[in-house]
Parts: structure tokens; sequence; C-alpha cells
């Protein structure tokens, strides 16, 4: 890898980097408009964050890697924001503890609003000064693609938030779809033997999307589409949460301590869950989501199949745009699969968990300096995940594109897709 691959350059011909600049940056802003400043400040559990936190995080990434280094005169909003603000970053400082973020109550929503203000302004002057530096830009992008990264989690957080509250207030109000047919589910043969795998090209990536390389595929297929509502409701049904023979021993381990006995956010009856428009009916053709990588395990081993490798995912959707049910339509759930031939529901909708633990990919580098942070040390002990879902903003995710979390976690927005071999 090279950090000319890493960190690409936008085309300014298809939107100039001021104006993706200020798209981005106004839309974290409106997705924490509903939110009061009560709602902004609480944390919900050690994973999640407060929004406010989002919102200054962002910002203070920019004034760090791109405003201070490159703004001569600049002068930083608060002198201890970025102890408060820095989330992992520990070349640059000591941070404040993760699960302790929503015992922040100040600076108040109010203040940090002003900070991204201040920020923006700052960020609009040196592009004036510097227009053209593709240095620059290149920087700006990959901070406009982490402000994506954390526009998803503000909403995921949120969600978890509200799901706390015995009210089960709504976030916005939702069309519920109420329950609907699912498509028939077919199966895709994939691509065989070696297949390049990685990002190519001048187009952003993030480090981690590289080096390009080949991977060896064995014959195999995967579902047209994702596994349904209705589907896992099976699974439920014929005592899958009580089965250890479909549980890795880590996976039934937390079962038993968890006590899980469904899906995050579904209801005691199975037949509503929680949403970020309050309580709705589980439509039971959409895709299941908010399922840890041992439940998308232990369902693929139950319908005696398997989950795909991130490289047959990866194969597949090469071929296929990333378009799909995004944040930016505003259903913020997953919908069911529409009726037609071919691979569906690569791109949005529910994140994918795959078979492929995170790891570097051979001769993988990080970025330098404190950039190198940004994804190679958390490669051990997670699993990768494919696609984005309904609260990732459109035009983040690409093919090459490696989401991972922890196997217990699932508060995301995460499905599965369901593989075979074929020989």
């Amino acid at each position: 890898m090279n950090t000319k691959t890493a960190l690409a350059r936008p085309d300014p011909a298809v939107e100039p980097i001021a104006r993706y600049f200020q798209r981005v940056r106004t839309r974290s802003t409106a997705l924490a408009a509903p939110l009061s400043a009560e709602d902004a400040c609480v944390q919900s559990m050690p994973d999640a964050s407060p929004a406010k936190w989002h919102l200054a995080h962002t910002s203070w990434f920019f004034e760090h890697f791109v405003l201070t280094p490159n703004l001569p005169g600049y002068r930083v909003f608060h002198e201890r924001f970025g102890y408060l603000f820095n989330s992992y970053y520990i070349t640059v400082g000591q941070m404040h503890l993760r699960p302790r973020r929503g015992l922040v109550t100040r600076p108040s929503l109010a203040e940090v609003l002003d900070y991204r203000a201040h920020v923006d302004a700052a960020v609009a002057e040196l592009l004036a000064r510097c227009a053209g530096d593709a240095r620059l830009e290149s920087l700006l992008t990959l901070g406009m693609h982490h402000e994506q990264q954390h526009q998803e989690l503000l909403l995921t957080d949120i969600k978890h938030l509200l799901s706390q509250n015995p009210l089960q207030p709504a976030y916005a109000e939702l069309t519920a779809t109420g329950s609907s047919e699912a498509a028939p589910l077919e199966w895709i043969p994939g691509a065989t033997g070696l297949v390049p795998i990685g990002h190519a090209g001048e187009e952003f990536a993030f480090d981690n999307e590289t080096p390009r390389h080949q991977a060896l595929l064995h014959e195999h297929a995967l579902a047209s589409r994702l596994v349904s509502n209705a589907e896992f409701r099976q699974f439920i049904d014929d005592g899958g949460y009580t089965n250890t023979a479909l549980w890795l021993s880590d996976g039934w381990s937390t079962v038993m301590a968890e006590r899980w006995n469904r899906p995050l956010y579904w209801e005691e009856d199975l037949h509503h869950a929680f949403t970020l428009g309050g309580v709705q009916p589980l439509d039971a053709a959409a895709p299941v989501s908010h399922l840890s990588y041992y439940e998308a395990d232990a369902f693929a081993r139950w319908a005696g199949c398997r989950l795909p490798t991130e490289f047959e995912w990866e194969a597949a959707a090469a071929t296929h745009e990333p378009a799909g049910n995004f944040a930016d339509s505003g259903a913020l759930q997953p919908r069911p699969a529409r009726r037609g031939a071919g691979l569906q529901q690569l791109y949005g909708d529910a994140w994918e968990w795959t078979a492929s633990p995170y790891a570097p990919y051979p001769g993988f580098r990080p970025l330098d300096g404190s950039l190198g942070e940004y994804n190679g040390k958390f490669m051990c002990s997670q699993m990768v995940l494919r696609g984005g879902s309904c609260a990732t903003p459109a035009g983040h995710v690409r093919p090459t594109y490696r989401n991972f979390f922890y196997p217990a976690q699932r508060w995301q927005f995460s499905g599965l897709r369901l593989a075979k071999d074929s020989a």
C-alpha cells in the first residue's frame, strides 16, 4: 500500500472539495437536529457514544489533523477539547475514558455546535488559501469519510439510547411497513479460482482495503438476498437459542451470560421491534438485523449453510453498483428484497457478517504517523462485515469497504446472507 492509494484525491469534476466538505458537515448537524440537549449528552453503554461527542470528535479530527498542521495562526477552539474528544489516538496524547463520555455534561450542545462552526470557518479559509493542494484535499477526504462513519454511529447509538427509555420514544417518524412476503431465495454461483481483492485505482479508500492481491475461491454459491425476519423467527421457534450444537463456544457462553433469546430490539411477542420510529410491527419479509456474529453463524449452521467469506462477497459485489437502501432514503429500516433474478441487497439494508476475521492483507502498511492508528491496530479478535446498512450514508461504501466489529456486538444494523459450498 502507498499513501497515495489510501488518501486518494477526490474528483473536483464530480464535486468541488469545499462543497463536499460542507455537505458532509451539514448532514451531521441535520442528523442531530431532532435530538434534545439531554438526548445528545447521554451514553447508553460503553460501546456507544453520546451524539454530542460524535459532533465534537469529528470536529476535533479536522482541527488536529488538518487545521493545526496546515493553517498558520490557527487558534484551537478550546485547549482541553483535545483531551475530551480524542477517541483512541494514543500517539496524539491522553484522552477521556470511552465508557465515561456520557458524564461530559459540559461543554453544552450549543458550545459543541459553536465548535463545529469555528472549525468549518477555518477549513473554508484553508481551502481558499490552498486551492488545488492535492495532499490537503486527500486529507480532508479522509476526514469526511471518517465523519460519515460517525453519522452512522450517531444513528445507531441514539437508537440504542432511546430503546432504554421506558417510554420508547421515536427519533423520527417512520412509515410502518407491517408484514409483507419475502422474495424467493435463489442460489447464485460465485466466482472461482484466483480473484483480485482489495482497492485499486485513484478513488478514495481506507488503508485496510489495500493492497490489492489475489485470493483463491473454491466452488460456492451465495443466497440471492439477505435472511429475512420470518426466516429468523423459524430459527427461534425451532429452539435455535437453546440448541448448543449450533453455537460456537464463545457464542454459547455469550447467549447464556446475556440471556439472549431473540435479536436485539425484538419485543417478546416476536411480532414487534423497536425502531428509530419507536415500536413498530415487524416486517416479516425485511432483512433481520441487529444480530451478533454468533447469532448469524448459528443461524447459518441451523440452515445447513455457512457465512460467506469476505472475499466471496467482494468478488460477487465487484460487478454491482453500490446502490441500495442507505440512510439517505429516509427509511432508517431494512426493506424487503424486490422480486427479480440475481443478487440483491448487496449494499444497504443491513451489514453482512462474513466468516472472515479482520486481519491485514498481504503487504499491508498503515498510514504514516498518528493516522496509522485509524485501522491497523484493531486487526485482532474482530470479524469483517460488508455492504453497508440503512444507516450508512449513500456514497460511503464500495465493493472493497471493510467494516469490523467484535463478534458479540449487535447494536449495529447487522444481518447475514447465506453461502454454501457447491462441491
